[in-house]
């Protein structure tokens, strides 16, 4: 087992201020296209993943990351190249893992909320009949696929670091699942965990740590790195 997990969330992405901003506005399209996995970081985004890597430049020797691993899409990979670039610290190389990208949307990955009520109108009855945790969009992913890849990851992490500082920077998603699956939380329990410390935050830090034979919680969804908002 790992000595220690560190779960980062990417800065601000350009979609994280996009979709928002046109579902506001009922809008059909948002200021962002392409492929979900090439979204950027926005300005802010950027100010926050050299924050972040201020804080890991903070940490004394013995408590820094010596794995780096982070989901192949480029708003993860930019996040942690700004971070080690700022830390001043000589991180070991990061490599992806394609089970740490974010929620597989399908057919739906960058529309808004009006675009999709407009071109897939039994999506909102089929999502009410599977439940939150079980609906997938068409070509997409649920939460419960997830789970069943981050099962997976987890159990690779062990074996192949045991013993070792890990870092992980993901999505929102990914972060909140990992919790779910080293607790054994059930859907409930998963939302009882966004009830009390919100959803997952723009480069945020949560930290698991090895007691006995298990990782247990020190810190979820933590921002006192961050500069104000």
């Amino acid at each position: 087992m790992v000595a220690e997990l560190i779960l980062v969330r990417h800065g601000q992405s350009l979609a994280n201020v996009a979709l928002p901003a046109a579902d506001a506005k009922g809008l059909m399209e948002a200021e962002v296209s392409g492929r979900d996995a090439e979204v950027p970081l926005t300005p802010l985004g950027e100010e926050q993943a050299r924050a972040l890597g201020a804080w890991l430049g903070t940490l004394p020797e013995e408590q820094r990351p010596d794995v780096v691993i982070t989901s192949p899409y480029l708003r993860a990979r930019e996040t942690w190249r700004i971070a080690a670039e700022a830390s001043g610290v000589d991180f070991p190389e990061p490599t992806t893992d394609d089970r740490l990208v974010d929620r597989l949307q399908g057919d739906l990955e960058l529309l808004t909320r009006a675009a999709i009520t407009a071109r897939f109108p039994d999506e909102a009855a089929r999502r009410a009949e599977a439940g939150e945790f079980r609906y997938a969009p068409p070509g997409g992913e649920s939460f419960a696929d997830i789970a069943v890849r981050l099962r997976s990851f987890l159990e690779d992490l062990h074996r192949d670091h045991d013993g070792r500082r890990v870092i992980v920077v993901a999505h929102d998603a990914v972060v909140l699942m990992t919790r779910a699956v080293l607790e054994e939380l059930d859907w409930d329990g998963v939302l009882a965990v966004e009830a009390a410390s919100g959803y997952v935050r723009n480069a945020s830090v949560s930290r698991f740590r090895r007691t006995g034979e298990r990782l247990t919680l020190d810190g979820y969804n933590v921002i006192d790195h961050l500069p104000p908002a």
